[in-house]
């Protein structure tokens, strides 16, 4: 316990527990943060561990996603975009090589087959959406559109976000700025500033077990596979995801697919103000946004992991993973093993991240397991 600090609400000492519990295994050698929101309340702000405190801005990769569909179904909520028209309405050059009925549903459902580019994206492009957003405008899809769905890992953000560009006139990340950033004081940026750089902790590579080594060297990933090629492996240099994200330009440019830097802290606040009222204002998404956007549209056999995955629009449904949660809670995890989430049918919003990368924890990890359910349990219980 005494590797453990920050506070938690009267109710919720079993989660600063099962945290602590995390800290001492998983967790120790890198650090950890846990924040929670309950009703528009602050309940736990934790974190331990070597090389964190509540203030480091740790790399939160795929949470971006999460921030771009927050600014895609703002946007959808405002009748700026429309769900069911087509990409290449706004951006034409997407028509290419058979993509011009694909449309904006099928993008943030992971349906569109435009996971990369023939030969790869180099990991100067993979810094730039724009420079994505071009390069992928003229690409095949490596699936029929709408017959499947694959994660579009390291290009979904691009490619939503050059709509969002196109439709509006600004990027997705000045929108995340305007409209949820800077007026609910979200500590998480998309598009780190200079003078935050400080606060900002390396990204530490995994240490796997001899088993766990041995088991990757096993199951090598082919680079002209679909996971290859949409998780960067395909091009000559295959991406370091580690040093991606501790790129100052990375962080500068923040790609959303994989590029925002913040704290636990941060998302939580940011799911909150999804969850319900924050600081006496309304929830930021409607109740028939909500429901659209947390509806299962993808469900089923993965087309680039190989595993059962489902994914509302832009988000992922996370009852699907967590059943101690609703139908309504959606988010998104982080490769490290972060995880973050707003359950508005709860009041709930929950951030977990850590430094060091897991072992296989692209979806959340393991340790997530035990988190969630205590801290469901101190809610339900303080209710």
């Amino acid at each position: 316990m005494s590797d453990v600090h920050g506070t938690v609400a009267p109710g919720f000492e079993a989660v600063r527990e099962e945290f602590a519990t995390v800290v001492a295994n998983e967790a120790s050698d890198g650090g950890a943060q846990l924040a929670v929101y309950h009703q528009g309340r602050q309940v736990v702000d934790l974190w331990g561990g070597d090389g964190v405190d509540g203030d480091s801005l740790l790399a939160l990769y795929s949470s971006a996603k999460g921030a771009m569909a927050l600014v895609a179904a703002l946007l959808v909520q405002d009748g700026v975009l429309d769900l069911d028209r087509e990409v290449a309405s706004w951006w034409p050059e997407f028509a290419a090589e058979g993509k011009e009925r694909i449309t904006l549903r099928q993008l943030l459902a992971h349906r569109a087959g435009v996971i990369g580019a023939d030969g790869g994206l180099t990991f100067d492009e993979l810094a730039d959406d724009q420079v994505i957003a071009a390069r992928l405008a003229g690409q095949r899809p490596f699936w029929e559109p709408d017959s499947g769905h694959g994660y579009h890992a390291l290009v979904i953000g691009a490619l939503v976000g050059e709509v969002v560009r196109r439709a509006t006139g600004r990027t997705a990340q000045q929108h995340f700025e305007e409209r949820v950033r800077a007026p609910y004081a979200v500590d998480y940026y998309l598009g780190l500033p200079e003078e935050l750089e400080p606060r900002f902790r390396p990204v530490l590579p995994m240490k796997p077990t001899s088993a766990q080594q041995a088991l990757l060297e096993a199951n090598p990933i082919a680079p002209d596979s679909l996971m290859g090629i949409a998780f960067g492996i395909h091009p000559d240099h295959p991406l370091d995801l580690v040093a991606y994200a501790n790129s100052r330009t990375v962080r500068a440019k923040a790609p959303l697919s994989s590029g925002g830097i913040g704290s636990a802290r941060g998302l939580a606040r940011m799911y909150a103000a999804v969850a319900g009222e924050l600081d006496g204002r309304p929830p930021l998404l409607k109740p028939d946004i909500l429901a659209e956007v947390a509806r299962i549209h993808s469900a089923g056999t993965d087309l680039v992991t190989g595993e059962e995955s489902a994914f509302g629009l832009g988000f992922v449904p996370l009852a699907t993973r967590h059943p101690v949660l609703t139908p309504a809670a959606i988010g998104h995890s982080g490769a490290p093993g972060s995880q973050a989430f707003a359950d508005p049918s709860t009041g709930l919003a929950y951030s977990y991240a850590r430094r060091r990368f897991g072992f296989l924890c692209g979806a959340g990890a393991p340790e997530n397991d035990r988190l969630i359910p205590a801290v469901v349990r101190a809610a339900v219980a303080t209710v």
